[in-house]
């Protein structure tokens, strides 16, 4: 096997690793991938087969140390838009018919929530400003 053949080959094996990366969203493969092209270019350079192989494995080893880790820290944290009902927790409301554990209306956003308090032995009088702890289904729970 001559030079070229070598380089093509690694070629040939990064494109092979791309499609497992676009048909499973890994991002490995990619890294592998990476890590071929960089024998690849070792073996256009005159590299023997041995550091081919040691270039593919330094390559495809120090991404995934360095970008995985990178990867999952970014995954793991929460959107920094948040929408839908996620949105108005937290937010404050006022109170349009008596609110107790029963339930009540309230004004919220604009729109009016059927709602319900928190602690089952209080409640919200008209008119009260009241904050949005949770949401379940379309009842705004409230304190």
């Amino acid at each position: 096997m001559n030079d070229i053949d070598a380089w093509v080959w690694w070629l040939v094996g990064a494109a092979a690793l791309g499609i497992p990366l676009v048909v499973t969203a890994m991002p490995e493969f990619g890294m592998l991938a990476v890590g071929a092209v960089a024998a690849a270019v070792s073996a256009g350079l005159g590299g023997d087969v041995v550091v081919q192989v040691l270039v593919f494995v330094a390559v495809s080893v120090a991404l995934i140390a360095v970008v995985r880790p990178i990867a999952n820290r970014h995954s793991s944290q929460r959107p920094q838009l948040v929408t839908g009902v996620d949105a108005l927790k937290g937010k404050q409301a006022v109170v349009l018919e008596r609110v107790d554990s029963a339930g009540g209306r309230i004004k919220l956003a604009g729109e009016v929530w059927s709602a319900r308090a928190l602690d089952t032995g209080r409640t919200y009088d008209v008119g009260q400003e009241v904050d949005v702890v949770d949401i379940e289904g379309a009842t705004a729970i409230i304190m």
